[in-house]
């Protein structure tokens, strides 16, 4: 599933990107906005991914993005509770523990 956008793409093309990308996160599973980036070819990224998914449907499963460390959105309390109910759990920092939770798609071999 790994998505390409050339040097030349649309907000709109990126956007698309993003969605496609989170819209594949299995129940249970975390990824980062970094690791998001670097799909769909963005590497550095990882802030503009947060942006866009800032403006997401509501039936896009974005709870299960964090950033690299694990850490949940400040200002969203429920996402923690909509990952717990998934199943995921964090360590006593409050971070999700990525080693156990990361998804890797199989594509994302490489990266």
């Amino acid at each position: 599933m790994r998505l390409r956008i050339d040097n030349e793409y649309t907000a709109s093309q990126f956007r698309d990107a993003v969605y496609a990308v989170v819209a594949e996160i299995p129940r249970g599973r975390v990824m980062s906005y970094g690791q998001i980036a670097d799909l769909i070819d963005s590497p550095g990224h990882a802030r503009l991914v947060g942006h866009v998914l800032s403006g997401a449907p509501p039936t896009l499963p974005c709870h299960r993005v964090v950033n690299a460390e694990g850490r949940t959105v400040p200002s969203w309390p429920q996402q923690r509770i909509m990952l717990e109910k998934e199943g995921v759990m964090f360590k006593q920092n409050g971070h999700v523990d990525m080693n156990r939770f990361r998804w890797l798609p199989p594509s994302a071999e490489n990266i």
